[in-house]
């Protein structure tokens, strides 16, 4: 099929957008639909939904890199090859993915059919931007009780896979909900930070495969060059920004609050809500 490069260019930005805004508290999917409003890409609605989810896999692929000794469990060194301290921390992975886990699969074409619309997204951004801001004020994540990720318990991998039940309403952020759900039960915010990107490889890698195996089924596994190019592109460039995102943000958030998202949501917001209503 014939090479469409201002389609190209779209994916490439919308990878931009992916990148910046997946690891930052304000919301990847919110700002992906925003932007669906302003730069229409010429595809079907199926393949759109196809690569908003499976552009994500990109970003996954940064923090698998970025963590990569952190993640792997398996060592010669270990009796059984595996490391018992990465095998827990996977265990906990696994515990707090399992509330959004049964919910998403439950429930995804009505969270898609009901949640995934521009208004939404702006009420949500403004609505948690204000609530960032209040729970900063108020100090959390000061005196962590949980200063590395081994000292969660499974508990609190529970909790914080709740927290991320939030994020199943587009212009949340899933990284801004399970960070500041992990500070409020007492993590630093490094640790929430952590746990955060880890949680993300099998939740995000587990709504792309939902969304592709759909895909599949309704289109018959098939793909045209075009939508093939826009595919890998997107992922491509949102996994070099993610790189660079998330180790900007791990050495942000070791001297900063969220307060300042919290700002730049309610602008947004502000912004957008105006934009619709006229």
């Amino acid at each position: 099929m014939e090479f469409n490069i201002v389609e190209w260019f779209k994916a490439v930005f919308l990878g931009i957008v992916e990148g910046i805004t997946e690891w930052l508290p304000i919301s990847s999917t919110g700002h992906m639909i925003l932007v669906d409003e302003f730069i229409k890409m010429n595809i079907s609605e199926e393949f759109k939904a196809l690569f908003l989810v499976v552009i994500q896999l990109g970003a996954i692929l940064a923090v698998v890199m970025l963590y990569f000794k952190r993640l792997w469990p398996f060592s010669t060194k270990e009796k059984f090859f595996i490391s018992p301290d990465k095998f827990s921390m996977w265990l906990k992975i696994f515990v707090a993915c399992i509330p959004a886990g049964v919910i998403g699969v439950l429930f995804d074409d009505q969270i898609d059919e009901l949640l995934m619309k521009p208004i939404v997204v702006v009420a949500i951004l403004i609505l948690y931007g204000i609530l960032f801001i209040i729970l900063e004020k108020r100090k959390i994540g000061e005196h962590p009780r949980v200063e590395s990720i081994d000292g969660l318990t499974y508990r609190d991998a529970l909790l914080i896979g709740v927290f991320q039940l939030l994020a199943l309403i587009p212009g949340t952020s899933r990284s801004g909900a399970t960070i500041i759900g992990g500070m409020l039960i007492g993590c630093a915010r490094p640790v929430a930070a952590e746990f955060t990107f880890f949680l993300a490889v099998p939740v995000m890698a587990g709504a792309s495969l939902i969304k592709s195996v759909k895909f599949g089924m309704e289109n018959g596994f098939s793909l045209d060059g075009n939508e093939v190019m826009i595919l890998v592109t997107g992922m491509v460039v949102a996994f070099a920004v993610s790189v660079v995102v998330i180790r900007f943000l791990m050495g942000y958030i070791r001297k900063h609050n969220f307060i300042i998202f919290g700002w730049y949501r309610i602008v947004l917001g502000l912004v957008l809500l105006g934009y619709f209503c006229l």
